[in-house]
């Protein structure tokens, strides 16, 4: 962040920039226009839960996948990240409160009703929305966001994704669920199989989709492309049993290694399987290629 800069803050951790998120994004992003302010997302580096409950939670995206999200599909590019552990954890709300307004220039918050901070979660919303109308700064606090009579959170679309319900988990979302990662060299199977594919690994701390096969979309510096994902661990071959995402990309040639990738997944295909061999997994690949292609070309014409 530029120092000197009056911000327009919203606090939150915003693990997959949901429909919630959004809301609440947008209203940032009118106020900061409003007041002649940047529009600036504060959020933590690890979820709070970590410290606070003692259990990591399994999460929508890693730390690149929410600054990149914030940036896409909320609409914000000024994103601070702060080193969250349990020094941080005890730190009283009032000091911290402080420091985003005195340190990060903040001229307005906006926050979720659920909202909370500093030690024993002692520092709520409505706490905070009364320290900042004492201290001649602008407040919002956004109430949650409905859909199908569900309240939309983190924790009712990582349940979809790890179904494996991608559709569901998009219209709670308000955009496809993805993962974004560097292509990196994988065992070249696909490619002797004449079917290549990029790879990578679930990112560390992420929700695995249900393991199985999906009609995916790849967001490559060129462009979309359409796409067939295999999510698992390879039950054909022997493996280390760490999950991971296989990509085969249609109609498209090229070297991809280095670069940074984002699938977005469309629906689930089929559940994870193993075969006989390379000739009986080249076979099932190939209708699941086909199955992906009638799914995404669906897809674009709305059916």
């Amino acid at each position: 962040m530029k120092e000197g800069v009056r911000r327009v803050i919203a606090l939150g951790y915003f693990d997959g920039l949901h429909l919630g998120h959004q809301a609440l994004m947008k209203i940032v992003r009118e106020r900061a226009a409003w007041l002649d302010a940047c529009p600036a997302v504060v959020t933590f580096d690890a979820h709070p839960d970590r410290f606070v409950l003692g259990k990591a939670a399994p999460l929508l995206s890693d730390n690149d996948g929410r600054r990149e999200l914030i940036d896409r599909v909320g609409g914000i590019g000024d994103v601070v990240m702060l080193h969250f552990d349990e020094q941080f954890m005890r730190t009283p709300w009032e000091d911290f409160i402080r420091s985003v307004v005195g340190d990060l220039g903040a001229v307005h918050l906006v926050m979720g009703q659920d909202f909370c901070c500093g030690w024993r979660g002692e520092g709520t919303a409505p706490r905070i929305a009364a320290w900042a109308h004492a201290n001649g700064i602008g407040c919002d606090i956004v109430e949650q966001v409905a859909l199908d009579g569900i309240v939309v959170s983190s924790t009712y679309i990582r349940s979809l994704v790890a179904a494996g319900d991608m559709r569901r988990a998009a219209r709670f979302l308000g955009h496809p669920y993805c993962v974004c990662h560097t292509v990196e060299h994988g065992h070249a199977r696909g490619r002797r199989m004449g079917i290549p594919t990029i790879n990578f690994p679930v990112p560390e701390g992420v929700i695995a989709p249900r393991y199985g096969v999906y009609a995916t979309r790849a967001w490559l510096q060129s462009g979309p492309v359409d796409a067939v994902t295999n999510v698992g661990v390879r039950p054909t071959f022997a493996g280390d049993g760490q999950a991971t995402v296989e990509t085969n990309l249609l109609d498209f040639d090229g070297e991809l290694y280095g670069q940074s990738v984002r699938i977005d997944f469309v629906d689930f295909l089929r559940p994870e399987a193993r075969f006989s061999g390379q000739e009986a997994l080249a076979e099932q690949i190939r209708r699941d290629i086909g199955a992906a292609r009638q799914c995404l070309s669906g897809e674009r014409s709305g059916l």
